[in-house]
């Protein structure tokens, strides 16, 4: 079988497989022919060539075009192969035609917007919650955009000729509120959509297949799984990515290849994780509605291991008071992490603000891991405190949304 045929081969093979299968061997399609089991880490920077002339041709075709470059590596800043290959399990987990990683989640937004602004085009439009960090880069300007705030039904009316994107989260943090992708997509014409997609992960939905063209995560998170990696990817078009490339090239928010590796070794695991996580979250959220110390419990139609409760009494007590769960900021690690997103991850944002997309003081987010249930829910049950009498109905409202 020729090379060609060993390609169109290739390419129905991987069309067909399972995610969870997927999520194995995407990227590592060609180990076992270079005789190898584990990814190989190439931590080089640079990478010698005796033909000056030969580089400076490649080098003129990606400052043109921004396409992958072919070949052997140049430099770090340019790409690496251990990189690359994340990028190429990521995409076909999210259905894209390609991805692009960065150096953390935050400087893959700022890639996007600074991509989109290149062209005159700076007006956003984006749909409160979204992370803290992401609502401040917009609401400020840091990158000469600017934002109009909108609902999802107000979306196609906020449109201006100069609008380059449309931004949602969905679940949203830290309230975990839900939006039509496939609808905000309409709405958005032909602005491109970008989806954060960090607490979902392609386990739970695919917001290409929605209508989004980019989709967006904090790598650092569900993907990387471990509290041990910083990184960020979009999930795009090729012709997108190709100028992500270069706004990376220029910018330096190249992802280090150990990162690289690292995200490649946790998306082997990632349906595992999602899945059984999603399943403790959703027996700490029915356990959470139905007690009287909770006024409030928010948890997203399609499931995951984000848990978003508002208490009647202190949240700091609550934070105070964990043994078990960490009290820490990020999500989606292995153990089991709660904060208060009015002090920490949602400082940054206005207060009037962040209370009027639902963040209210008294709301705990927490990320469940992979430790047993019943672990988990004791640790809860001594940090939420002494049972006291419950109130009436009307005045709780306990319920999950």
């Amino acid at each position: 079988m020729d090379s060609a045929s060993t390609g169109a081969y290739d390419a129905v093979r991987t069309a067909s497989r399972a995610l969870a299968t997927e999520a194995v061997h995407a990227g590592r399609d060609d180990l076992a022919r270079q005789g190898l089991h584990a990814p190989p880490i190439d931590l080089s920077t640079t990478y010698p060539s005796y033909d000056s002339r030969g580089e400076a041709a490649r080098i003129d075709a990606f400052a043109a075009t921004g396409a992958a470059l072919d070949g052997m590596p140049v430099y770090g800043r340019l790409g690496n192969p251990t990189v690359a290959r994340f990028e190429t399990a990521l995409a076909r987990l999210e259905g894209t035609e390609s991805a692009v990683a960065f150096a953390s989640g935050m400087a893959a937004l700022s890639a996007v917007l600074l991509a989109r602004s290149s062209t005159g085009l700076r007006h956003v439009v984006a749909v409160r919650p979204l992370y803290g960090c992401s609502d401040h880069l917009l609401t400020a300007g840091l990158l000469g955009t600017e934002v109009t705030w909108t609902d999802p039904a107000g979306i196609a009316d906020a449109l201006r000729p100069d609008t380059g994107l449309v931004m949602v989260e969905t679940p949203a943090n830290p309230t975990l509120a839900e939006v039509d992708l496939r609808a905000v997509a309409h709405s958005c014409g032909s602005v491109p959509l970008l989806a954060d997609n960090t607490f979902a992960t392609p386990v739970l939905q695919r917001p290409a297949e929605q209508g989004a063209r980019l989709v967006l995560h904090s790598a650092t998170k569900y993907l990387g799984g471990h509290g041990d990696v910083l990184a960020g990817v979009v999930a795009c078009d090729e012709e997108f990515a190709r100028q992500l490339r270069q706004i990376r090239f220029a910018t330096g928010g190249v992802l280090h290849p150990l990162a690289g590796y690292l995200l490649l070794r946790g998306l082997s695991t990632l349906p595992v994780r999602v899945r059984a996580a999603s399943a403790s979250a959703a027996e700490l959220a029915r356990r959470l509605a139905a007690d009287p110390r909770v006024t409030r419990v928010h948890y997203p139609r399609i499931g995951g291991a984000m848990i978003a409760f508002e208490v009647q009494g202190d949240p700091h007590e609550v934070i105070a008071r964990v043994g078990l769960i960490t009290p820490a900021v990020s999500l989606g690690s292995v153990d089991t992490l709660i904060q208060h997103p009015a002090s920490i991850s949602h400082r940054i944002v206005d207060a009037e603000d962040r209370r009027g997309a639902g963040v209210s003081d008294r709301l705990l987010r927490m990320s469940v891991g992979l430790e047993d249930v019943e672990d988990l829910w004791a640790d809860l049950d001594s940090a939420l405190g002494e049972h006291g009498e419950a109130s009436s109905t009307a005045e709780l409202q306990t319920a999950v949304s």
